[in-house]
């Protein structure tokens, strides 16, 4: 919340996060058609309605909330613009609604493998 940075990256490392950055909209593409992939078999409804929330709430930080907004509000004190600061909490808020989704595919991945049939991964 300081304007000078601690954290400099080298032209590899911004290229790598660029690189990550950009698999985030087929990641989330790919997780919702698991989700809705258990709704169509009636298997982990309420589990499967929450984390597509969660997941597809990640639109809104991607195009309207974007980052470079968190970073103006929080650091800039919100010059430039006439949105409230709130909403830089709110797309930080939504930012770690991945995580329960993260973990779950992870783990569902995993169990996959221990049992190396990929037709479970999506059971």
């Amino acid at each position: 919340m300081v304007e000078q940075s601690f954290f400099t990256l080298t032209p590899l490392w911004e290229i790598i996060i660029v690189l990550v950055d950009y698999t985030e909209i087929p990641a989330l593409l790919s997780a919702s058609v698991l989700y809705l992939f258990d709704l169509t078999k009636g298997k982990k409804l309420g589990k499967s309605v929450l984390f597509l929330f969660f997941l597809n709430s990640q639109w809104l930080h991607i195009f309207w909330i974007t980052d470079e907004f968190v970073v103006s509000q929080l650091v800039k004190g919100g010059a430039g613009t006439i949105l409230p600061s709130w909403l830089a909490w709110l797309a930080i808020f939504i930012d770690y609604l991945e995580v329960p989704v993260i973990v779950d595919t992870i783990v569902r991945l995993i169990n996959s493998l221990r049992k190396r049939r990929w037709k479970t991964l999506i059971q």
